[in-house]
């Protein structure tokens, strides 16, 4: 992520509590860890295929929530089902502080495609709507690989295709490089501490468009949420407070 310094970073509230519940009617949460609560009050929720059942999805879909499945496309963790079929070749480094994950080498898509590929089939049967393709910024973290933007261009550009092919939308995730080439391919957009790091103004293409921008800042970087929440409210940035480990709870605008 490009580091930006932000006039925004004052403290407003400490650590969120695992206690604390997004405000009833907040339009989306991301819950990819321990503890989980389904019941929470939102338009759109971004979950782990691994950690929910089709019929906790088809409940909340009976709700009119819309559903995303988390995957991510730049490396693998060794705890998932699939991790025996991704070849040593295709390993790069270990991601900084995720010991359990190391970065795919994107170039190699005759190999990671099909893996990717039955990673949104899975997704499509557990009956998620759309797709968050997570670490698709290789371009410019330490992999121990030479990817290149235009490398990572055509990789997303295949799996955004495959993912449309099969009925589900997807989201760019980070990566604000991209938007001027991509943003017409995805369907949405998810930013991590855009407002801290004051990139969120890159989503203008999305907004424009009338695509979700779902973003989230976390209190540890000790943003200012009245700050972050009345942007929002301008540009149509829909924030939401969470811890790093992204399980229940948290605060909303």
């Amino acid at each position: 992520m490009p580091v930006a310094v932000a006039g925004c970073c004052v403290l407003a509230g400490g650590a969120l509590q695992a206690s604390e519940i997004l405000r009833d009617g907040s339009y989306w949460d991301w819950q990819l860890t321990e503890p989980f609560d389904l019941s929470v009050d939102v338009k759109v929720i971004d979950l782990d295929a691994d950690s929910v059942s089709r019929a906790q999805i088809s409940a909340l879909k009976a709700r009119g929530v819309k559903t995303i499945c988390y995957v991510s496309v730049g490396t693998v963790e060794n705890y998932r089902d699939d991790a025996g079929q991704f070849p040593e070749s295709v390993m790069g480094v270990v991601y900084d502080d995720w010991p359990s994950e190391r970065y795919l080498d994107i170039r190699q898509r005759d190999v990671l495609v099909p893996l990717m590929q039955a990673r949104f089939d899975r997704c499509k049967a557990l009956g998620f709507d759309a797709i968050e393709p997570d670490n698709m910024d290789l371009f410019e973290n330490d992999t121990g690989l030479d990817i290149s933007m235009q490398d990572q261009a055509n990789y997303m550009a295949e799996l955004v295709a495959y993912a449309h092919r099969i009925g589900l939308e997807i989201g760019q995730k980070n990566a604000p490089e991209l938007i001027p080439y991509m943003h017409d391919r995805f369907d949405f957009i998810i930013f991590e501490s855009c407002f801290y790091y004051d990139f969120c103004d890159d989503a203008e293409p999305y907004i424009s468009a009338g695509k979700d921008v779902l973003a989230t800042e976390y209190p540890h970087k000790r943003v200012n949420e009245n700050e972050a929440c009345a942007y929002g409210a301008k540009t149509g940035v829909k924030f939401i407070f969470k811890e790093r480990e992204l399980a229940a709870g948290g605060r909303a605008c």
